[in-house]
């Protein structure tokens, strides 16, 4: 699943994710329905681009090998 934040000034409902975004708030969708999100750089930007690692497990791995 890909990333994007929620850059507009006000919640607005997704119906795609099926509830409410909030301002600043990053949001999974999937990788497929990426590009519809940031085609619309004033309300969307990208956090996570589709295949890639999620940061989460990337930093996990990290700190295993160390």
């Amino acid at each position: 699943m890909a990333r994007v934040r929620f850059i507009g000034r006000e919640p607005v409902t997704v119906p795609e994710l099926g509830r409410s975004v909030e301002p600043d708030e990053v949001v999974e969708v999937p990788d497929a329905r990426f590009e519809g999100y940031v085609c619309q750089p004033g309300t969307w930007e990208s956090v996570e681009e589709p295949g890639h690692a999620p940061a989460k497990k990337a930093a996990a791995k990290s700190q295993k090998e160390s």
